[in-house]
């Protein structure tokens, strides 16, 4: 089989044979208890989770890609007692390995020496507060704030690359200003602002609105002109739309102050998440699940499972998302619209931007049972308009409260599956 690697994937027009990142939760295992987690941590680990002998056989499989960015995460990774050894695995077969450490006694100077050792690139620390007092209630482990700072400066010291998340909710939407100088401060590289997703423990009432939502990604693109680090979105692909309206009449660029956004990318879509037992989804934030790393090739779902494909598709997209002409630049986060309604090719109840008109790029479908994962209770996200939202301040459909599906061509028989229960 011929690899490529996800930097010639893009170059020669998208994400349909590599992805540009691929995250394995190596545990779910976390000291702390943070309300917002995707993951639903526990505090032991998980017996069912991938061996020491299976997460090195993963990362062979994962050559098959080239050398996609490598990113472990939890949980807690440094929860797992092989950790070291995974990392240097990861570095002999050429990957690009970061890590996505909680903020606790474990996130040690000692600790991270050790990793760079071994072959770690760069670690991803959060703050959700520019202080304990907001930091901590977020967590809910008094003093994750300063050992997180202590990660941070041990990383400098280290000469680890230093990217900076943030989860924009409710609670820490005033505080954003403060939190982006406190990432100047610690002269990270990148500032990466997540949008909720209401899955694992997060929920509605966490979330900010649409019309919120568009004025923190104007702020945003204001700060990217001259901040000293770059600034990127997960779960928030509209920005790209922000950015691209921002720019002069005419001019195509995805230039966005000093970083750049990746056309395209998205769930399933130029990224591939392995879960702790091995399952394999298109993202953290979007449970479906189409096969498991122990009876299936990653390459071969990731470039051929219908959910994977689909996803891929911008043709497939529905509502708003599937009538918009930066479908194929934002797409929408799939994840979310997963959350909100059942249907991952629904549009995103996050943004507010109104199309210029034109009918739904999607076509006749058919439903298929998606599994039990789907929670019928949760609420629509809150929907606030913008400078084109309609009257009412409220825009696309209702959540649907019933087993909603991911659909699929009438071609296609595949039934899709949550993870492992």
């Amino acid at each position: 089989m011929r690899r490529m690697d996800a930097g010639s994937a893009v170059r020669r027009g998208g994400f349909a044979t590599a992805p540009l990142v691929v995250i394995w939760e190596v545990t779910r295992a976390c000291d702390l208890a943070c309300v917002h987690c995707r993951a639903a941590a526990i505090p032991r680990q998980d017996p069912l989770e991938l061996t020491t002998d299976e997460g090195r056989k993963l990362i062979r499989d994962l050559r098959g890609f080239g050398h996609p960015v490598f990113v472990l995460t939890g949980g807690d990774p440094l929860r797992r007692p092989d950790l070291d050894d995974l990392v240097a695995a990861a570095a002999a077969e050429c990957l690009p390995t970061f890590l996505s450490p909680a903020g606790t006694p474990l996130l040690s100077h000692a600790r991270l020496r050790r990793l760079r050792d071994a072959g770690l690139a760069g670690v991803s620390i959060s703050f959700d507060g520019s202080n304990a007092a907001v930091h901590d209630a977020f967590r809910r482990v008094h003093g994750s704030f300063d050992w997180s700072l202590e990660g941070a400066a041990a990383a400098a010291a280290l000469s680890l690359r230093l990217q900076i998340n943030t989860t924009v909710t409710r609670h820490n939407l005033s505080d954003l200003k403060a939190i982006a100088a406190l990432v100047s401060a610690l002269e990270a590289r990148r500032w990466t602002v997540f949008l909720l997703v209401p899955t694992g423990r997060a929920r509605d009432e966490q979330q900010i609105t649409a019309a919120e939502c568009e004025r923190v990604f104007e702020w945003l693109h204001d700060l990217s002109l001259s901040a000293p680090f770059k600034i990127k979105t997960t779960e928030g692909p509209h920005y790209r739309r922000v950015v691209l309206q921002s720019q002069a009449p005419g001019r195509t660029g995805t230039v966005s102050g000093g970083g750049r956004f990746v056309p395209g990318l998205n769930d399933g879509s130029g990224f591939l998440f392995v879960g702790a037992r091995g399952e394999l989804q298109p993202s953290g934030f979007l449970p479906l699940t189409a096969g498991n790393v122990r009876t299936d090739s990653p390459v071969e779902v990731y470039r051929s499972h219908p959910i994977f494909t689909a996803l891929r598709n911008p043709e497939r997209l529905g509502g708003r998302c599937g009538r918009c002409e930066f479908r194929r630049v934002c797409g929408g986060s799939r994840a979310r619209a997963w959350a909100a309604t059942g249907d991952a090719l629904a549009e995103d109840p996050l943004c507010a931007y109104q199309p210029r008109g034109g009918r739904s790029c999607r076509a006749p479908l058919r439903q298929y049972e998606k599994g039990e994962h789907h929670d019928p209770h949760r609420s629509a996200i809150d929907r606030g308009g913008d400078r084109r939202a309609p009257s009412g301040g409220r825009a696309g459909p209702r959540p649907l409260r019933t087993r909603h599906l991911l659909r699929g061509p009438p071609s296609s028989s595949i039934r899709l599956r949550g993870p492992s229960s």
